[in-house]
């Protein structure tokens, strides 16, 4: 699904097939990384089914894919600007594409929202950015398999300096207003997300 899904959206603005392969096999090797167990091509997906529920309310949809391939493409969990890294490796991907400049903008203004999932005066954006936490909002099962698996991609931290770390993202999110932006999906996992990470709080015993 995704293959085609990507592979149809670059054909839209460059008519080398090679190109637009190794493209594909260059997205699949970073997120097919032996150390990736949530940000992996399941995630990717996950936050496409989202958005697809939303897609009529979409501005733009090309701009919403290629960041949705593109937000998560550099992560290592020992470095504090995967979501810059990741904007710059789109823009240089999609200037090969000769997507329009304006476009590639608005993907990396998507991309580098995932950093603090802050409200934006984009709606597209707002609506990227939620379906990327939409995770949070899912039933305890689902929610602490994420988290689980979020722990794992942070094994080489004890949990002396993991714990503190994650105390501090839940809080971030806990304390916002609406942990999502649009009335679509907050009225749907706003709720749901906030007993999630309570009670990961709790369960873990993390300082809260």
């Amino acid at each position: 699904m995704l293959k085609e899904t990507f592979t149809n959206l670059a054909k839209g603005y460059s008519d080398d097939l090679e190109q637009v392969d190794r493209l594909w096999e260059e997205l699949v090797s970073f997120y097919a990384d032996e150390h990736r167990y949530y940000h992996s091509l399941s995630h990717l997906e996950n936050v496409f089914l989202r958005l697809k529920e939303v897609r009529e309310l979409i501005s733009d949809w090309d701009v919403v894919l290629f960041s949705l391939f593109y937000h998560d493409v550099i992560y290592d969990v020992e470095k504090p600007d995967n979501e810059e890294q990741s904007a710059d490796l789109a823009e240089k991907r999609l200037l090969q594409l000769q997507v329009p400049v304006a476009r590639i903008q608005k993907c990396r203004e998507q991309i580098l929202a995932t950093k603090n999932h802050d409200f934006h005066s984009d709606r597209d954006t707002n609506y990227f950015t939620d379906a990327d936490l939409s995770i949070l909002g899912q039933d305890w099962e689902t929610y602490l398999a994420y988290a689980e698996n979020v722990r794992k991609e942070y094994a080489v931290f004890p949990d002396a300096v993991y714990n503190p770390g994650r105390t501090r993202v839940l809080k971030h999110f806990l304390q916002m207003d609406r942990i999502f932006k649009t009335d679509y999906f907050y009225d749907r996992l706003e709720k749901q997300a906030k007993e999630n990470m309570q009670r990961e709080l709790e369960l873990y015993r993390l300082p809260g």
